[in-house]
């Protein structure tokens, strides 16, 4: 088996040299990373992945929870190690319906009679500085109704924080990102989501020429602004919707959310001349820090004349 291993490798070495294949390899899960250099000061991130019984973070429930306990360098954002690994399951309460057991194979006796140890939950995060999910948006409403002990950490999303299309990267699904390194995974597990994760933060990026993880730690400290159009008018939908606003139904408005004070600048004259043509109109501007980012729970809000 060794030597036919070894026979495969020399075989995708060979195909690599030439310009017409590419190779992908299995993501093995690791635990080293980098080595760590005497005097470094090491900061504790935890990756996190859910496998829940819908979309509906209020009627639906986490029935996997994986996440990675890893050390890694504030200052050059390098990963160090991987310090502990949870993966458990937990019993919805009711039927996994067939059409959500298809995209993560995880079955009603799969769950049966189990329970996430809430305990444990609470112990793997101490000391946490950071969550990273990929999607955080969906996942930290789930986990925060599961477990209040997610509202205290800081949170980065890995698909929205790093600038995946100014790195000349076509798409930020994790399973792309991972192809473009070369590998590939089983994905849709939660642990085995992580792991990908994980090798993801490890990564260079093109342009910037530094770890993934870098990029996310440096939007931790940033505001982030979520805009409210209110009273735009109903013909400005499709030009909404094309710079990337959102329908709120509930408040009945589009919705943007913006990373820095430049962009929220940018944003509210970009209104003013193209939705509301120059008219006198009102915003709302909702501030959420790294505590209520990603979070569906409010942050603090102000209305803005512009």
């Amino acid at each position: 088996m060794t030597q036919h291993l070894h026979d495969h490798e020399r075989w995708a070495q060979a195909l690599e040299q030439h310009p017409d294949y590419r190779i992908l390899r299995r993501l093995v899960p690791r635990v080293h990373y980098e080595d760590v250099a005497p005097g470094t000061t090491l900061m504790k991130g935890v990756v996190l992945d859910t496998e829940t019984t819908g979309l509906s973070s209020q009627q639906d429930r986490v029935i996997e929870l994986g996440m990675l306990l890893f050390e890694f360098d504030p200052v050059s954002g390098v990963v160090h190690r991987v310090v502990e690994v949870f993966d458990e399951l937990e019993d919805p309460g009711f039927p996994i319906p067939p059409e959500v057991t298809a995209i993560h194979h995880i079955t009603d006796d799969m769950v049966q009679g189990k329970r996430i140890d809430d305990a444990r939950v609470e112990h793997f995060l101490r000391d946490v500085q950071v969550v990273v999910a990929h999607n955080a948006a969906f996942d930290r409403p789930f986990v925060e109704n599961r477990w209040p002990v997610f509202e205290q950490l800081a949170w980065a999303c890995s698909v929205k924080d790093v600038p995946w299309k100014e790195e000349g990267f076509g798409s930020a699904k994790l399973e792309y990102l991972l192809q473009t390194q070369g590998l590939f995974y089983e994905a849709h597990r939660a642990e085995t989501d992580c792991h990908a994760l994980l090798e993801l933060l490890s990564r260079r990026l093109p342009q910037r020429q530094q770890p993934v993880l870098l990029s996310l730690l440096e939007t931790l400290n940033q505001a982030q602004f979520k805009l409210y159009a209110l009273g735009s008018p109903f013909e400005s939908k499709d030009l909404l919707k094309q710079r990337g606003y959102r329908w709120s139904p509930e408040l009945r408005c589009w919705t943007r959310l913006l990373s820095t004070q430049e962009q929220l600048q940018e944003e509210t004259h970009w209104l003013r001349r193209r939705v509301y043509g120059e008219r006198k109109a009102v915003v709302e501007i909702e501030s959420l820090g790294g505590t209520i980012r990603y979070s569906q729970r409010g942050g603090q809000r102000e209305t803005r004349a512009i």
